[in-house]
């Protein structure tokens, strides 16, 4: 049992440290990206030489997914949170899901091709779709961050009222 909280709890973690990072971007690091596209995309590719969300997110991810995974399968048997915690994983699998096809295209676009390769009216749109995309995701985090605090709270009603 004590693995099983173990992992309930590290996902919940993960979800709630990835919904903090994409407000985080939402509010103080986009609106220094995209102020004056195109040439403030310049000046973010400049300063995210060391690292950048690409560095951040994807392992991250990828480490929600690995995680969800394995507090489902150790909770199964508590049927309370089972499927408020698999509601959860594929919030988050869509999410990626969303991220890999819609927005790492639009980073290649903005942030790897440039202004070398495309026109600034097409920098100025894929920043608007990148954005609207982008609160798609943020969504479907939130969704999956209440829905595995809500399993949460159901196996741990489950393991006190069991062990009382």
């Amino acid at each position: 049992m004590k693995i099983t909280y173990f992992f309930i709890v590290t996902y919940l973690w993960i979800t709630f440290i990835l919904l903090g990072a994409f407000i985080l971007e939402v509010f103080m690091v986009y609106p220094n990206i995209f102020h004056d596209v195109p040439h403030s995309l310049q000046s973010s590719m400049d300063f995210m030489k060391v690292a950048s969300p690409q560095t951040f997110f994807p392992p991250l991810g990828f480490l929600s997914w690995l995680t969800g995974i394995g507090a489902l399968i150790l909770s199964w048997k508590v049927k309370s949170a089972r499927y408020w915690i698999l509601g959860s994983i594929l919030m988050m699998i869509l999410l990626g899901l969303v991220s890999m096809i819609f927005e790492w295209p639009r980073n290649e676009i903005m942030f790897i091709e440039g202004s070398k390769v495309h026109s600034e009216g097409m920098l100025i749109q894929t920043a608007k779709e990148f954005l609207f995309i982008n609160w798609i995701r943020v969504a479907l985090n939130t969704l999956g961050a209440i829905l595995v605090f809500k399993g949460f709270l159901e196996f741990y009603r489950n393991r006190v009222t069991r062990e009382g």
